[in-house]
């Protein structure tokens, strides 16, 4: 099975593209759904945070507070690598796990979408990586509309990411999210045949 890194920065359009590549009926494994999988209550994921980080990261449902864990670690170096060793082996796990059961699916080719693919250092995982690309400009604005942050708060986050030109330099292949949404979808679909044909 052909194994495609999906990855770009914050509010690039990411999930966009997934979801197409998810209707067109390709093998789809996100990152960010998996890392929510790992932390349910009852997992071993949560209870190795609470047993770290304290209680109060629980909420009144017991399920993990996100944005509580995310205030915590934001500033703090020491306890993000932390939380990284906690979570990314789990999720690590569950992805291969899925992506295996894709595989033995008899799909011919598997998206895995993957935020900080560039930060972890994953690209020789993949038989191909793809960037989903726009302007920090872009991202500035998508980011303060979605999320209703302010400029110095969105700009934060994308500090703490990979710049567009290291995402670039990794790229096999490159789908340009700054125009009309029906036209990234058609640079889905010409992936999804080209990946179709690159698997047979």
């Amino acid at each position: 099975m052909l194994l495609i890194g999906l990855t770009g920065g914050i509010a690039s359009g990411k999930t966009l593209v997934s979801d197409r590549f998810s209707e067109l009926g390709a093998a789809v494994v996100d990152a960010d759904v998996v890392a929510r999988e790992v932390v349910a209550p009852g997992s071993s994921g949560l209870r190795a945070i609470i047993e770290t980080f304290g209680e109060g990261l629980l909420d009144v449902t017991g399920a993990l507070n996100r944005a509580a864990l995310r205030e915590r670690v934001f500033a703090d170096d020491d306890a993000r690598q932390t939380l990284n060793a906690i979570l990314h082996p789990r999720i690590r796990a569950e992805s291969e796990h899925q992506l295996q059961t894709y595989a033995d699916a008899g799909y011919p080719y598997a998206v895995y979408a993957l935020p900080l693919l560039v930060e972890t250092d994953q690209a020789d995982r993949f038989d191909r990586v793809l960037v989903v690309d726009v302007p920090e400009s872009v991202q500035l604005d998508r980011l303060m509309a979605r999320d209703n942050m302010d400029a110095s708060s969105a700009q934060r986050i994308l500090d703490t990411q990979a710049s567009r030109q290291q995402r670039l330099n990794v790229a096999d292949d490159v789908i340009v999210n700054t125009g009309a949404i029906d036209e990234t979808l058609v640079q889905v679909d010409k992936l999804h045949h080209r990946y179709r044909a690159l698997a047979d």
